[in-house]
C-alpha cells in the first residue's frame, strides 16, 4: 500500500477523490471511476484499503471467462471453440518438425522445408505490425514514487519520441488544472508520436480534452460487475447509451478515439462483445481491453483476443498490468491474436506492480525479427529514458532490467 504522504494514495488507478491522484491535484464534479485513469467520487475502488471485502475476496476468480464458463450464451462458447481449434492448429503447424527428428535424419531437406514453413507460420502473425502507446505520463504517474513536474514531462515526452513510440498517453486534463497545462504544453512539442489522453466517459471530461489539441482520446467507463456496483452504480444500457454520446461528440472533432471497458478481462464477456460491436459501427479506431487487476492468464488473453478480433472491424488496444509477472507473454499473447496496440510503460511503472515494460516488450519482439525491431525504434535510447524515469521516481533501476537482444 502507498504511504500515506504519497500523492496516490489508497485508490488504486489514478482514482481522483477532490482532486488527488495524479501527480498533480485539482477538481472534479460527478463522474463515473476509470480505474486506468480513473476518478473515483467517494465510490469504493475495488483494491484499495477501502475495497469490499467482497471485492477482494473474488478478485481473481469470478467473471472470469473460461472455456466458456460463464459466458452466457453460446456466443462465446462456440467462439472459444473456434479460437481453441485455431491454436492447437497453429501449435500443431509450429511444433510438427520436433515429432520428425527421425524423418529429418532420413532426409535433410524435407526437414529444412518444414522447419522453414513451420518459421513463417510463427513471424507471419500480427507481432511485427503493431503500434506502442507508451502511458509512462499517465499509467506510470500512479506508481507509489512518481511525481512528475512540467520539466520532467517534457523530456519524458521527447524521449519517448526519440526512440519512436508511436503514441504518447498523458493523465487526463479534467483532472486538474496543472494537469491541462502540460498536456497542452506537450501537444505544442510537435512531437512525431502522437499525443493522446485518457478520460472517463463523460461529456465534461470529452469537452475539456479536445480543447487542448490532443491527437486522441482513450476513452473508458468500467464494465465489471465489481465496478457497475461499486463505482458508477449503472448497467450495460447505461454504459451504452454514454458510449455513444461521447463517441458521437469526439468524432464530430476530427480526432481519434479508443473506447475501453475498464476492467474487461473480468466483465461478462458477452456483454463486451455486444458493447464493442455497437461502438466499432459507431466508428471507434480501437476498442481496448484491459486486464486492470493483472489476472488475465496468457491462454485467456488468446482465447479473448482472437473472439474479439472476429467481431470488430477497427483496431484493439490491451492494457496488462503485471501483478502475477504475466504482462509481457500477455501483451505478446495479444499480439499473436489479433490485437494492434500495446500500452506500455518505461521500466513498467504504474499501479501497483506496474505494467508492460517498454523495454521489457521490445526485448520480447526482438527475439521474433531483431532487425525489425532494430529499424522500428531506437532501441539506443531506452538507456537514456529508463536512467530519467528512475532519477524522477528515486528508484534504482532493477537489476533484472531486461536487454533488447
Amino acid at each position: 500500500m502507498c504511504p500515506s504522504s504519497n500523492p496516490i494514495t489508497h485508490y488504486t488507478s489514478h482514482t481522483l477523490e477532490n482532486g488527488a491522484a495524479s501527480s498533480n491535484k485539482g477538481a472534479f464534479g460527478d463522474g463515473e471511476n476509470c480505474s486506468d485513469n480513473g476518478y473515483d467520487d467517494g465510490a469504493a475502488s475495488e483494491s484499495s484499503s477501502t475495497s469490499s471485502p467482497d471485492i477482494l475476496s473474488t478478485m481473481n476468480t469470478n467473471d472470469t471467462f473460461d472455456e466458456g464458463e460463464k459466458s452466457g450464451s453460446g456466443l462465446i462458447t462456440e467462439a472459444s471453440s473456434l479460437c481453441s481449434s485455431a491454436l492447437l492448429s497453429k501449435s500443431s503447424m509450429v511444433d510438427e518438425p520436433s515429432h520428425k527428428c527421425e524423418d529429418f535424419e532420413n532426409d535433410g531437406e524435407r526437414g529444412k522445408t518444414a522447419l522453414s514453413d513451420a518459421s513463417v507460420t510463427s513471424s507471419s502473425s500480427n507481432l511485427l505490425n503493431f503500434k506502442i502507446i507508451d502511458s509512462t505520463l499517465r499509467e506510470g504517474e500512479q506508481f507509489a514514487t512518481a511525481y512528475f513536474d512540467t520539466a520532467q514531462k517534457l523530456k519524458i515526452a521527447k524521449a519517448l519520441d526519440e526512440i519512436g513510440v508511436e503514441y504518447i498517453e498523458l493523465t487526463s486534463p479534467a483532472a486538474s488544472k496543472q494537469s491541462r497545462l502540460d498536456c497542452e504544453a506537450i501537444c505544442k512539442l510537435n512531437l512525431k508520436a502522437k499525443v493522446l489522453t485518457h478520460i472517463r466517459c463523460h461529456m465534461d471530461d470529452a469537452k475539456i480534452a479536445v480543447e487542448t489539441g490532443v491527437d486522441g482520446v482513450n476513452v473508458c467507463i468500467g464494465t465489471s460487475s465489481y465496478l457497475m456496483k461499486y463505482s458508477h452504480g449503472k448497467d450495460m444500457a447505461y454504459v451504452t447509451g454514454k458510449a455513444e454520446e461521447v463517441i458521437s461528440f469526439v468524432k464530430a472533432h476530427n480526432i481519434e478515439i479508443r473506447f475501453s471497458g475498464e476492467d474487461s478481462f473480468r466483465s461478462n464477456f458477452d456483454d463486451i462483445l455486444k458493447l464493442y460491436s455497437t461502438v466499432d459501427q459507431l466508428g471507434v479506431n480501437r476498442v481496448g481491453v484491459a486486464d486492470t487487476v493483472g489476472s488475465a492468464t496468457p491462454m485467456e488473453v488468446c482465447r479473448k483476443v482472437e473472439t474479439l478480433r472476429r467481431t470488430v472491424n477497427c483496431d484493439i488496444e490491451t492494457h496488462f498490468h503485471n501483478d502475477a509477472g504475466c504482462a509481457i507473454a500477455n501483451a505478446y499473447c495479444a499480439l499473436e491474436s489479433g490485437a494492434t496496440h500495446i500500452d506500455t510503460t518505461v521500466l513498467g511503472i504504474g499501479e501497483r506492480n506496474g505494467i508492460t515494460p517498454l523495454g521489457g516488450l521490445m526485448a520480447c519482439l526482438a527475439n521474433v525479427d531483431r532487425k525489425y525491431i532494430h529499424n522500428k525504434y531506437r532501441i539506443d535510447k531506452l538507456s537514456y529514458i529508463e536512467k530519467l524515469v528512475a532519477q524522477a521516481i528515486e528508484i534504482e533501476i532493477p537489476f533484472d532490467t531486461f536487454t533488447v537482444p
